[in-house]
C-alpha cells in the first residue's frame, strides 16, 4: 500500500513548521507499511492541535471532546476488536483533563496505539503551560513561571503498568515510522511519546536533540536485541554501575564488555524506567544547564518497553463467550421466562 492512500482530501491546518506535519507523514507511511486497509482502521482524538489528525487521514475518524479520546477509543476497540484503533492526543489533552482515562487505558491494556504529541505547551488554546512544561516555565498562564513540577509521560506509563512505551522525535522520520509499526504489532496499549516542536508558542523546546549535528551524541536509539551504543561514531555505550546501593546507568566505551544489550520484552520495568528517564530535566534551570553544558547520559528514543500481556478487549470477549457457552439464558425472552410474571 502507498502512504497516499491514508491521506484525506482536507487542507492541513497545522502551522507551517509545526512538528505535527512530520508525525502525520510518518503515520501515513507506517499505516501503508502495516498494510491494513483504511476501512479497517479508526483514528480517535480529543481536542488540540494534534487532535485534528483524524481530519487529515482517510481511515474512519472521530474528533471527540477534550480529554475523552481514550474513553471513546476504548469503546470502539471493545465493541469492534477487529478494527485497528489509533488515538491521537497531546500533552494537555492526554495528561491534564484526560489523565484519568489515559492511565486506566494503560492499566487495562486496551489494544490501542496512542500517539502522545509532547510540545510542552497548550498550542491550540494559545500558549498556556501544560502538564509537561518544566517548573519555572513562563507562559501566558504563568507569567512569573509555573510553580508545578511536570509529568514525565514514561513515568505515568510505567506507574500504570503499561506494556509498551516508545519515544520519538518529529525530525527523525525513520525512528518514528519504526516505533509506529512496532506499536501496531504490539497487542495491548502502545504509547508513543512524540516530541514535537511548536513554532509559535514554544519554539525550540527540543532543540537540544533536534539539532542534526549533535543528535547522535545526545540521543540513543534503542533496538531490541542490539547493544546500547551511541555517539557520532558509535564510540560510546551504556552500562550499569553497581558500586552504589542503587545501580545506575553510566557511559562507557562502546567496546567495553559491560555494554548492555537492550531487552524491551523483560517484564521487570526497572531498567526500562531508568532508560526512559535519562535526560528528562523537570525545571527550567535544569533544562538550561543541560542545553548549555550537555549531559553525560543520552535521551532514549525508539521502543523502550514491549511486553506481552492479555488485553482488555480480548479478556472481555473471552469472558462473554465462556458465559454464553454455559448459560441457560440466550435471549431476552429466555430471561423473562426465568422471572415471576403476572
Amino acid at each position: 500500500m502507498e502512504a497516499a492512500e491514508f491521506k484525506s482530501d482536507q487542507y492541513v491546518r497545522f502551522c507551517p513548521g509545526c512538528g505535527d506535519h512530520a508525525i502525520a507523514a510518518a503515520l501515513q507511511k507506517a499505516m501503508a507499511e502495516i498494510g491494513i486497509p483504511p476501512h479497517q482502521v479508526a483514528v480517535i482524538s480529543g481536542i488540540g492541535c494534534s487532535s485534528r489528525m483524524p481530519h487529515y487521514l482517510s481511515p474512519y475518524g472521530f474528533n471527540t471532546i477534550h480529554g475523552r479520546g481514550a474513553a471513546i477509543a476504548t469503546g470502539v476497540k471493545t465493541a469492534h476488536p477487529e478494527i485497528t484503533v489509533w488515538q491521537m492526543t497531546g500533552d494537555g489533552d492526554c495528561l491534564a483533563i484526560g489523565g484519568n482515562h489515559f492511565i486506566h487505558s494503560l492499566r487495562r491494556n486496551v489494544d490501542l496505539n496512542i500517539c502522545l504529541f509532547n510540545n510542552r505547551i497548550y498550542g491550540l488554546t494559545k500558549g498556556q503551560y501544560s502538564p509537561t512544561s518544566p517548573k519555572g516555565f513562563v507562559s501566558k498562564s504563568s507569567p512569573f513561571g509555573t510553580v508545578e513540577r511536570p509529568f514525565i509521560p514514561a513515568e505515568l506509563c510505567f506507574g500504570a503498568r503499561g506494556t509498551f512505551f516508545a519515544r520519538t522525535l518529529d525530525v527523525d522520520m525513520p525512528t518514528t515510522v519504526r516505533c509506529m509499526v512496532e506499536a501496531n504489532n504490539h497487542k495491548g496499549a502502545s504509547l508513543i511519546e512524540c516530541l514535537v516542536n511548536c513554532v509559535i508558542f514554544n519554539n525550540g523546546t527540543h532543540n537540544y536533540i533536534a539539532d542534526r549535528a549533535e543528535r547522535a551524541a545526545r540521543t540513543i536509539v534503542l533496538k531490541h536485541g542490539e547493544k546500547m551504543i551511541f555517539g557520532k561514531d558509535n564510540e560510546k555505550g551504556l552500562a550499569l554501575d553497581y558500586s552504589t546501593v542503587i545501580p545506575h546507568l553510566i557511559v562507557v566505551p562502546a567496546d567495553d564488555e559491560r555494554v548492555l544489550v537492550h531487552d524491551a520484552t523483560t517484564a521487570d520495568p526497572t531498567l526500562h524506567r531508568m532508560l526512559a528517564l535519562m535526560g528528562q530535566p523537570d525545571t527550567v534551570e535544569a533544562k538550561a544547564e543541560m542545553e548549555a553544558n550537555g549531559s553525560e547520559l543520552p535521551i532514549a528514543l525508539g521502543v523502550i518497553r514491549n511486553v506481552a500481556a492479555d488485553t482488555y478487549d480480548q479478556a472481555v470477549h473471552r469472558q462473554i463467550s465462556d458465559i454464553q457457552a454455559t448459560a441457560k439464558v440466550h435471549c431476552f425472552d429466555d430471561l423473562t421466562k426465568t422471572l415471576e410474571t403476572w
